[in-house]
């Protein structure tokens, strides 16, 4: 198969992934990675520690090259793409939202928020105006001038979240987003990223240990050992 499907927002083809261990070995994190995400799915990537989560959500977001195989990423080969026209995509198309938030601790909420649409060109005054329209639709108003490490892990997450769908990202890239949270937050966090995610129709991808929020997608891709079951 050497074309996209004309109605994915994702797709993998054949995907490997292969890399030498210190002592000279290869080690296979993934093989033959075949599946179609359509717009506006939900998708859990679950499975094992060590099964390959994070190595395939990196490889589809581009932040990594596979071995062998292609990436498509809104019909656009990611593997055909340098580093530099990579991260361009990336920009017009995806949010993440990472497990260990990923804040600036020399910025406030406000300016962390800002800061995509700042690197996409866009004037401050609009940007602020964005920024703080999507913390205060977070519930995080009265926090827009505090610094990350003046917040709570659930509302460093909140303002992880207002970055990832400030630019309105087609595709959306979540990696344990509730692992450094207690439950009770934790929920109120993935109620709030399927809201907003279905509020803007974007095609949301999960890598998760969690089984009940892997309930919650329309679909679940199970790994086990670099595999898909």
């Amino acid at each position: 198969m050497n074309c996209t499907s004309p109605s994915s927002a994702i797709e993998a083809q054949a995907l490997a992934k292969e890399v030498i261990s210190p002592a000279g070995e290869r080690l296979r994190l993934l093989e033959d990675i075949q599946f179609i995400i359509h717009p506006g799915e939900a998708v859990a990537v679950v499975g094992p520690s060590g099964s390959g989560k994070s190595t395939l959500l990196g490889l589809l977001a581009g932040l990594d090259l596979p071995t062998r195989g292609r990436v498509f990423l809104d019909g656009r080969d990611l593997t055909a793409l340098d580093e530099e026209g990579r991260a361009a995509l990336r920009r017009r198309l995806v949010g993440f939202v990472f497990q260990s938030f990923q804040l600036i601790p020399s910025l406030t909420a406000l300016e962390n928020v800002m800061l995509p649409l700042e690197l996409a060109g866009e004037g401050v005054a609009a940007a602020r105006a964005r920024a703080a329209a999507i913390l205060q639709r977070v519930g995080l108003a009265a926090r827009l001038a505090h610094y990350p490490r003046q917040l709570s892990g659930g509302e460093q997450q909140r303002v992880a979240i207002a970055r990832a769908f400030v630019g309105r990202p087609r595709i959306l890239f979540a990696d344990e987003p509730t692992g450094n949270l207690d439950r009770a937050t934790g929920q109120r966090i993935i109620d709030l990223l399927f809201e907003i995610n279905r509020e803007h129709a974007t095609t949301l991808v999960l890598v998760t240990h969690d089984e009940s929020l892997a309930a919650r997608c329309g679909r679940v891709l199970r790994l086990e050992a670099g595999r898909l079951q």
